[in-house]
């Protein structure tokens, strides 16, 4: 049941279909941005409904991707991918057709659902469709689509809000997805995980927290954060949050197991990876709103000028994984991130009603290229702070921390835009963009200590040569005893890529 179907088709139709499908989910994580001011026209909607059309999207994504990877392994990775695939496309349909602002949230939230089956599902159909030895160059192709999403997001929304309609930024997918699901369904192998069990306890108590803290922090400067409903939801968010890390802790086969946490090593790369995501969305969602309707750039400019940094990773990448391999992940990952914050921090410094694109151009290069030195090693990390038979476990949580991420992200940020500032005047905007900024800055500077505390490779290998050492001796005396032993696949070979906390 483990084995994947006698292949339909070939490998490069995988490639194709699987960064294709990869490419809308991750286009709509930032696609909106430049789009918001004209929705917010369109629709009509305060501040808190603009950060729910951002936030629905990538909370539903990052509370799901899990769970959908395991109904993907139980049911069929790619009977759940077209299932993923057909809500996305569907819902990218209903969002462009939205009537309001309140539907519009409704369908930006099933597209996160949609692209949390879908998304995960991705590189194991990719995997089983492509031979090991040409794995290496199929995930890179995979992996700069992706890319090329992120970067090209502003852009493409910017462009398609200003020379035909916003809702085009949804039309888009329907298309793309219309054509993808009876490729999918003729081209793709099917294949099966373990069929572990689901843990829906997880998932429900993970959805429920992290929607009552998102709900907190949005309704905070609308309510007051003393009223009843805003300190309702953060306490019950809060308490469900804790629910799931003690699930994690004591069930047996927990979404998220909170041994993992134990490694110094990935500690240090989840919390650098949600504190970074959560400085660079909040300040994408403000900055796309300063850049149109404080500056009066188009949303075609908006999104060219958000190129130096959106785009940076698709020129840097490269040259941050060269140095990673020279020098370790780690102080590349720590470097990208206080570039980062310096950025954010400079941007800070230089934000007026009236600032020229050409003061604003060295904290958005700056910011860049942090955000590519971050990117390229932090997969590694992620990889290597587990065991093998952990790594699916691992980069889905991940993945999943890195939206968590970005939905607090808007959520913080804008709240604190809220308090200190307004869309009343340009000034009013700018007052409340900057302190907005440096909480931004100060995240993902704190990502950065963060990450240090993750051993170095030095430190890394030393452990790695004990326990080899160990398990040869292990093995040596098994021998002399005259006892045969099978290696344990989930802890052999894995004792070696184990980072000793």
């Amino acid at each position: 049941m483990n084995q994947p179907e006698a292949r339909r088709g070939s490998a490069a139709w995988a490639l194709v279909i699987t960064s294709v499908a990869g490419f809308m989910a991750a286009l709509d994580n930032l696609v909106v941005t430049t789009a918001l001011p004209s929705i917010r026209e369109d629709l009509g909607g305060a501040l808190h409904d603009l950060e729910w059309t951002v936030s629905a999207y990538t909370l539903t994504f990052a509370v799901l991707l899990m769970f959908g990877a395991a109904l993907g392994d139980r049911f069929g990775r790619r009977r759940l991918f077209l299932t993923g695939l057909a809500v996305f496309t569907g819902a990218s349909a209903a969002a462009a057709l939205a009537p309001g602002i309140d539907a519009l949230i409704a369908a930006r939230a099933v597209q996160g659902v949609g692209a949390a089956i879908m998304m995960p599902l991705t590189l194991t159909l990719l995997t089983a469709a492509v031979p090991p030895a040409k794995r290496g160059m199929a995930f890179g192709i995979w992996g700069a689509v992706n890319g090329l999403a992120v970067a090209a997001g502003p852009l493409i929304g910017g462009s398609l809000t200003e020379h035909i309609s916003w809702p085009w930024i949804f039309w888009l997918n329907v298309p793309l997805g219309l054509a993808l699901l009876p490729l999918a369904r003729l081209r793709l192998a099917e294949s099966y995980g373990t069929g572990a069990r689901l843990d829906i306890a997880g998932t429900l108590l993970a959805s429920g927290g992290l929607f009552g803290i998102v709900y907190g922090l949005i309704r905070g400067p609308l309510d007051g954060w003393t009223s009843a409903t805003v300190l309702i939801a953060l306490v019950a968010g809060a308490a469900l949050i804790g629910g799931f890390v003690h699930h994690g802790i004591h069930d047996k086969a927990p979404m998220l197991p909170m041994r993992l946490f134990r490694s110094r090593a990935f500690s240090g790369i989840n919390a650098a990876s949600l504190l970074m995501f959560l400085g660079m969305f909040g300040s994408i969602f403000l900055l796309s709103q300063y850049l149109q309707g404080v500056l009066g750039y188009s949303p075609t400019q908006a999104g060219l000028r958000m190129l130096p940094w959106t785009g940076m990773p698709m020129l840097v990448a490269p040259i941050a994984g060269a140095l990673s391999d020279r020098i370790g992940g780690r102080p590349v990952v720590a470097a990208g991130l206080a570039l980062q914050a310096i950025g954010l921090g400079w941007f800070a410094l230089v934000v007026t009603p009236d600032v020229s694109y050409a003061v604003q151009l060295p904290a958005l290069v700056v910011s860049g290229i942090g955000m590519a030195l971050y990117f390229a090693p932090a997969a590694n990390l992620v990889m290597s702070s587990v065991r093998p038979s952990e790594q699916g476990i691992a980069s889905g949580a991940n993945n999943a921390l890195r939206e968590v991420g970005g939905a607090l992200g808007v959520a913080i940020m804008a709240s604190i835009f809220a308090a200190q500032g307004g869309y009343e005047s340009a000034q009013s905007f700018v007052d409340g963009l900057v302190p907005a900024l440096w909480v931004g800055a100060g995240a993902v500077a704190l990502g950065a200590v963060a990450v240090l505390f993750a051993p170095s490779r030095r430190a890394r290998e030393a452990a790695e040569t004990e326990a080899g050492a160990d398990s040869g001796a292990e093995e040596l005396a098994g021998a002399g005893a005259g006892v045969g032993s099978e290696s344990d696949p989930g802890t052999g070979a894995g004792k070696s890529g184990l980072i000793v906390a």
